[in-house]
Order: C-alpha cells, then sequence, then structure tokens
C-alpha cells in the first residue's frame, strides 16, 4: 500500500526554504492552497519565486505573501486584482514575468512531461517575444517558450486518497493539474480524503505518482473574487 499523507501543513511544507521556486494552482481565488499559503506567510520565508495565474488579492491569497515581502519574482498572467502587485512592479521591488495565459498553462506541462520548449504564435510581435528564437510554420511566425518547473508544486483538490490521487471540482481544477506535474516535490491540501481504493480510477485528474506530500486541509474561506448581483 502507498502512503504519502502527512499529519498537517506544517510538515507538508518542511524544507521549503528562502530563494526556491514554488508553483501555486489556482485561477483567482479559485482552488488556492489557502492552508499552505498561509503557514509560508507564518514561516516567513523570502526571496521566493511563484509561479501562478495572478497574486490573489491585497488581503487573501498570495497577496498576503506579497504584502509581507516575501516574493522576489513573479511569473504570472493576469496582476489586476492587486494593488500591492501593482505598486511593487512599478516600484522596481517586484521583477515580474508576464506570460499569456495559454502559454503559462503549456510551459507547466511541458515541465511536467519533459518537454523542454515548444512553439507558439502567443505573443508574436509582443514584448513576450523579446529575446525569444522565432521560427516560421506554416507561414505564420512561432516564437520558442520553454517549460517551467519548481522546487515545490503546491496544488488544492476537492478529494484525494492516501496514495496521493487527486480530484479537482469543477472550475478549481485550472491550473493545479499541470502544476502538479511540474514540482520536484508536489504537496496537495484536499478538503476530504479517503483511503487508497475508494475514489474511481475513471474520475482521477492526477494520478498519485505525481503527489509526493498529502494533507486534509482546513477552515477553507472560497472567496468570490468579484461578487456580482442583480439590482432588485
Amino acid at each position: 500500500m502507498i502512503y504519502k499523507v502527512v499529519k498537517n501543513v506544517i510538515e507538508a511544507t518542511q524544507g521549503i526554504e528562502d530563494n526556491m521556486t514554488l508553483m501555486l494552482g489556482g485561477f483567482g481565488l479559485c482552488g488556492i492552497p489557502e492552508n499552505c499559503i498561509a503557514e509560508l506567510v507564518k514561516k516567513k520565508t523570502k526571496g521566493l519565486t511563484c509561479i501562478s495565474n495572478n497574486a490573489g488579492v491585497d488581503d487573501f491569497g498570495i497577496g498576503l505573501m506579497l504584502q509581507q515581502k516575501q516574493v522576489k519574482k513573479m511569473i504570472s498572467s493576469y496582476v489586476g486584482e492587486n494593488d500591492e502587485f501593482e505598486r511593487q512592479m512599478l516600484t522596481g521591488e517586484l521583477e515580474v514575468d508576464l506570460i499569456p495565459q495559454g502559454s503559462l498553462a503549456e510551459r507547466c506541462r511541458a515541465g511536467g512531461a519533459g518537454i523542454p520548449a515548444f512553439y507558439t504564435p502567443a505573443g508574436y510581435g509582443t514584448e513576450v517575444a523579446k529575446d525569444k528564437e522565432v521560427r516560421v510554420f506554416d507561414g505564420k511566425p512561432h516564437i520558442l517558450e520553454t517549460a517551467l518547473t519548481a522546487d515545490f508544486a503546491i496544488v488544492k483538490a476537492w478529494k484525494g486518497d492516501t496514495a496521493g490521487n487527486l480530484i479537482y471540482k469543477a472550475t478549481a481544477r485550472n491550473f493545479n493539474p499541470m502544476m502538479a506535474m511540474a514540482g520536484k516535490i508536489t504537496i496537495a491540501e484536499v478538503e476530504e480524503l479517503v483511503p487508497e481504493g475508494e475514489l474511481d480510477p475513471n474520475q482521477i485528474h492526477t494520478p498519485g505518482i505525481f503527489v509526493q506530500r498529502i494533507f486534509q486541509g482546513e477552515r477553507y474561506e472560497k472567496r468570490i473574487e468579484q461578487v456580482t448581483v442583480r439590482s432588485a
């Protein structure tokens, strides 16, 4: 029997040190590893390079790490909901590598699949293409993008089993499966942890072979980033 359970978030995040590169799953505030981010804030780990679609909001998600000046560089796709992110980027306190969203997802997927680089038309003719190799395929210019990997990938799933197999719920799947593949060590926090064999194999999104540590998280807030309601 394979058993990858650690008892809590403290044990799960052991070994994450200053100046490491982390992948953090999620899209906006959907499917983010809330427990692990909170623990990293407590640990005051600094000099981090964070690969994430965005940086949460000012008082939640990776935004909490930005407030503590723990992040040295963000490799991300969207920065529009975080004032502190914007301030640090414009003042030069934070190095930012902005990547088209599809390219970011594919660079993570390529890292997990062992593909070192790929060509894509996305970003050609923009600042994204600066200093990158260009080749023409079928008359269309493509730029060379390199794969992304990380010292630790930290993901959040709906259900997981003791062998590390994961199921994500609806749109909370987002970047989590690609990032789970691309970390040297992958940490999964889950809402529900069940014994090995209890998950339907046909429903598993991330096989346990990609996960080294798994634990059941607590007190998920699952905030809504932008609440939109109809007028009465």
